[in-house]
């Protein structure tokens, strides 16, 4: 039995899968709002009493939002330190990896089916070419796949906390804005579900808005991106447009870093959820804008993973590996 875990800022799963030749089979997953636990470990122990643990784990891999140095890691939104002693030593087993959770995403390339993949821009593929991943969530995530021996070998990145770059006088007076309240402005505090809330908060100026009053903060990206997507509330469809553009563009700057000729792949919480703006054109207009390397983009493959459990998945692969 392998033992799988996608650790996020919002949500947590983990699952038990089976060996298989090409896709480990899932036997028990289970989702946990990870904000209602107190650390990684309570989270296992809650899994390990929903699958009836104990069993025989031959490998365990789990996925992490935030840089793995050691085996070790701090999570990046939530005030957790994760290692893989915390997995090790419940499960009973010494074959256990720590990644990042882009990483898992990444892995999980080489297993999805084409019904989990939503084509945005069609391209050509090329045989020998490196991809990207790209994903927004409570955070942003990146990570580059480098083609070696004829396979996608992941490369992690936390480029997500990299300078926010503006294109626009709209996006340079967002930037004004989000610089005043954190000193900075990472591209996550644009792309992502608080980078939307931020945007939200620019374009509304300070006004009220129906679609998010009396709400959490963890709630408001989903009820501006309904407000945005069916047209109640016209300020929001404006935020959402600009979220589109800028994650448009910033998936267009990996695809660039890495030269993914072999495409570029949309993943997270963010993009399943708002595939129709992803889709009217925005998106693909602000990633190809980019002179004199148009021609190139515009020739790059470009797909959303509608597969939620796609980190989880990409875990299991790694935890077979681990075999």
């Amino acid at each position: 039995m392998l033992l799988a875990g996608d650790l996020g800022g919002t949500k947590t799963r983990l699952g038990l899968f089976e060996r298989d030749d090409r896709r480990p089979r899932p036997v028990a997953t289970h989702a946990y709002p990870t904000h209602q636990f107190d650390s990684f470990t309570a989270i296992l122990d809650a899994f390990a009493r929903d699958v009836g643990v104990p069993l025989t784990i031959e490998a365990g891999a789990v996925g992490v939002a935030g840089p793995v140095v050691d085996q070790k890691a701090r999570l990046t939104h939530v005030p957790w330190n994760v290692s893989v002693s915390d997995v090790g030593s419940r499960f009973r087993t010494r074959r256990v990896a720590l990644l990042n959770d882009l990483e898992v995403m990444a892995i999980s390339l080489d297993v999805l089916n084409s019904d989990e993949l939503v084509v945005v821009q069609r391209g050509v593929a090329q045989a020998d070419g490196n991809a990207v991943v790209i994903a927004a969530g409570t955070g942003l995530g990146q990570a580059h796949l480098h083609r070696i021996d004829g396979r996608f070998r992941p490369v992690p990145s936390e480029g997500g906390h990299a300078d926010f770059a503006p294109r626009t006088d709209r996006e340079i007076e967002l930037l004004r804005m989000i610089r005043g309240l954190h000193g900075r402005a990472a591209v996550e505090q644009v792309v992502s579900g608080p980078g939307l809330v931020n945007i939200h908060r620019f374009t509304h100026g300070g006004r009220d808005c129906a679609a998010v009053r009396g709400l959490e903060p963890r709630d408001m990206p989903a009820a501006i991106s309904q407000a945005g997507l069916d047209g109640t509330c016209p300020t929001c469809e404006e935020a959402v447009s600009m979220f589109v553009e800028a994650y448009g563009s910033e998936a267009g700057n990996l695809a660039l870093r890495g030269v993914a000729t072999g495409g570029v792949f949309i993943g997270g919480g963010v993009a399943p959820k708002i595939l129709p703006a992803l889709q009217n054109g925005r998106f693909m207009s602000a990633f190809r804008a980019k002179p004199p390397m148009t021609d190139l983009l515009s020739a790059i493959p470009v797909q959303v993973i509608v597969n939620e459990d796609a980190g989880l998945l990409g875990a299991a692969v790694a935890a077979q590996e681990l075999t």
